[in-house]
């Protein structure tokens, strides 16, 4: 296999800034991992990553998850850097 040439890899690299500086907006994006479960990405430096039960059970729960937030927040480390809601 012959070596990329230097237009080649700036233009990879230019592909690939685009995609990280994307993710950086605070878009989630959901992928199904290679065991079946659903990995969100974004929220973090890895992803989350939970099987379909999981996520019916939390997404069941979600009212009495952000009433437990928002009771403990006093408690909770804020990040400044993120938007409230995100």
């Amino acid at each position: 296999m012959p070596e990329p040439t230097k237009e080649e890899l700036m233009r990879r690299i230019a592909e690939l800034e685009k995609e990280v500086q994307g993710r950086k907006s605070g878009d989630l994006e959901f992928r199904v991992s290679e065991k079946g479960g659903v990995s969100v990405y974004g929220l973090g430096r890895f992803p989350v990553t939970l099987y379909y039960e999981q996520w019916v059970r939390l997404l069941d729960r979600s009212d009495t998850l952000r009433n437990f937030l928002e009771e403990n927040k006093g408690k909770l480390k804020l990040r400044s850097s993120q938007q409230p809601g995100t």
